[in-house]
C-alpha cells in the first residue's frame, strides 16, 4: 500500500460500520473491514442490527450459512427451484467455507476475536434484541449494547461509514 494514503488514511481516521445481515457471506464485510481498520490504526465501532446480530451470537456465528434462493451473487448460476432443494444452503455454505479455507481467510469466530483484541467497538442493537427477543447471554463477551442513538453518536464524528 502507498505510504502516502496510508498516513492520509489514518490522520483522524475513525470508520462506522453497521452490520444489518446475518449470512455467511455478509458476515465476512464488516469484520474484514473492522480489522483491516484496527490494523491500520483506525478506530472504529461495528453496530451489529436486526439479523446481523446472528454474527455474535454464540455458537451460532461458527455455523452461519450461504443461501443459493435469490443470490445473484452465486458464482455458479443457480435457478432459485434448484436453490430451493434440501441441502442447497448446505452445499454453497460448504462451497464459501472450503473458498475461505484455501486461501487462508480467517473464520467468523476468529474474526471477531481479532476485533475484539484489536480495540474495535462492537455494539449489539438493544432495540432489536429486545424485538428478536435476543438475551445479552446468547451473545458473545466483550460487546456493548446500545440503540441507534449511540451508533449515530459516533458515525457523526466519522469519514468513514458504511452500511453492510
Amino acid at each position: 500500500m502507498d505510504e502516502q494514503f496510508t498516513t492520509a488514511l489514518k490522520k483522524n481516521s475513525k470508520a462506522a460500520i453497521i452490520a444489518s445481515k446475518g449470512t455467511l457471506d455478509m458476515a465476512y464485510p464488516p469484520l474484514i473491514l473492522a480489522s483491516t481498520c484496527a490494523a491500520l490504526d483506525i478506530e472504529c465501532q461495528v453496530f451489529f442490527t436486526f439479523y446481523g446480530l446472528d454474527i455474535l451470537r454464540k455458537g451460532k456465528n461458527a455455523h452461519l450459512g450461504v443461501p443459493p434462493v435469490g443470490n445473484p451473487a452465486m458464482p455458479v448460476p443457480v435457478p432459485n427451484i434448484i436453490g430451493m432443494l434440501p441441502g442447497m444452503t448446505a452445499m454453497a455454505t460448504k462451497m464459501m467455507n472450503g473458498w475461505m479455507g484455501k486461501v487462508g481467510v480467517p473464520t467468523i469466530p476468529e474474526l471477531l476475536d481479532t476485533c475484539v483484541e484489536s480495540d474495535v467497538k462492537i455494539i449489539a442493537c438493544q432495540m432489536t434484541m429486545d424485538v428478536m427477543g435476543i438475551k445479552r447471554e446468547e451473545l458473545i463477551d466483550d460487546i456493548e449494547l446500545g440503540g441507534a442513538a449511540t451508533f449515530l453518536n459516533y458515525a457523526t464524528g466519522c469519514n468513514i461509514t458504511l452500511l453492510v
